[in-house]
């Protein structure tokens, strides 16, 4: 049976920023399952529940910043009441990442406290990687001794396939790999070499970015990405959803196009 598909709302943020009900109308009338929350827009988490509920999307979701988790655990009230299944920290800052003694002194613990908050509320606590997880510490991956740290009852994957790719590592392995562990898989696509400071790209870091030019994300299924293989490993692996994001619009699109272009791409798949 093929999964559900979600859309992370971030792909389309400016829209959701003018107007989050119409943004979400026409997420509904593209074809979309459910949605990944970045941000709430100001808006009463009550409402977003009943413009969820209104429209007919499943609420699946939330990226929330982990600096903001930490500081005031029970934001993740909001998300049980709009009646997100999962919340995911989404991104960690440089002082934050596994190159740094933090994450182990600080991070870890912290996910720990979050994800047992978290099932206080009936949400159960995602991981959403990048490729900065990627580095080896004692010979194995951050992101592993992440998950091998904390016990799969306090954290679950949210495997970024595209960064997984980045990372240096093949996504349907990857999901495989935490078989049982993987409810939902972030289905992003891009074309492209990696490069020094892809986070510009993201609108993380300001900087001119150091590349020639041809990395760039792209809709599902447009890129170099095999996503016949990573949604039969989803399926295989126990995933419940998949969730389709584009950080940033190219290919002459704009990011409403994106992801149209990515959900007519899987329905060719049968999802």
């Amino acid at each position: 049976m093929a999964l559900p598909v979600a859309v992370q709302v971030y792909s389309v943020r400016d829209d959701a920023k003018a107007d989050l009900r119409g943004t979400l109308e026409k997420i509904k009338e593209i074809g979309y399952d459910g949605v990944e929350f970045a941000g709430l827009y100001h808006q009463d988490p009550e409402d977003i529940k009943k413009m969820c509920e209104e429209i007919g999307l499943v609420p699946l979701s939330a990226h929330v910043p982990y600096v903001d988790m930490v500081a005031n655990p029970d934001i993740l009230k909001d998300y049980a009441t709009i009646g997100c299944k999962f919340v995911a920290v989404p991104y960690l800052m440089p002082e934050h990442r596994p190159e740094n003694e933090a994450f182990f002194t600080e991070v870890v613990p912290n996910i720990k406290m979050l994800g047992a908050k978290a099932k206080e509320y009936g949400i159960t606590l995602l991981y959403h990687n990048h490729d900065f997880e990627f580095i080896k510490v004692d010979g194995k991956y951050a992101l592993d001794i992440l998950y091998e740290e904390v016990s799969a009852d306090l954290l679950q994957t949210e495997l970024d396939t595209c960064w997984v790719n980045v990372g240096g590592e093949v996504p349907a392995d990857y999901i495989r790999k935490y078989a049982g562990r993987c409810p939902v898989v972030h289905l992003k696509d891009f074309y492209g070499e990696k490069s020094d400071d892809m986070y510009e790209l993201i609108g993380i870091d300001k900087k001119a970015p150091k590349r020639p030019g041809n990395f760039e994300f792209r809709p599902v299924g447009s890129g170099v990405q095999n996503f016949p293989e990573i949604l039969k490993a989803a399926e295989e692996s126990g995933a419940s959803w998949v969730v389709v994001e584009q950080d940033n619009a190219t290919m002459g699109l704009t990011p409403m196009e994106s992801i149209t272009k990515s959900r007519e791409y899987l329905r060719t798949l049968g999802y």
